[in-house]
């Protein structure tokens, strides 16, 4: 299992385009993606488990990935998010 954190730099946050680059990212991966944010935790893999996190532009989450590709998942999703997740 390897976590970390990371910023959320999306002008509007996580509503359904970004949510849907990330669950579409998420899904090339065999490990379970997760993250956690104000407690709970949402499955990066689900566009609606994402959008009910209501993440907003500037909040912290922390990505989860475990599994046999995990390190690999990692790096990916953190690229994914620090370029904007498409916007």
């Amino acid at each position: 299992m390897v976590s970390q954190k990371i910023t959320i730099n999306n002008p509007s946050g996580l509503h359904l385009r970004p949510a849907g680059n990330l669950c579409n990212e998420a899904i090339k991966y065999q490990s379970l993606i997760t993250f956690t944010y104000e407690g709970g935790t949402a499955n990066a893999k689900s566009v609606l488990s994402v959008l009910g996190a209501c993440v907003k532009c500037g909040d912290e989450i922390e990505l989860v990935c475990k599994g046999a590709d995990e390190e690999e998942a990692m790096k990916a999703m953190v690229k994914a998010i620090s370029s904007g997740l498409g916007e």
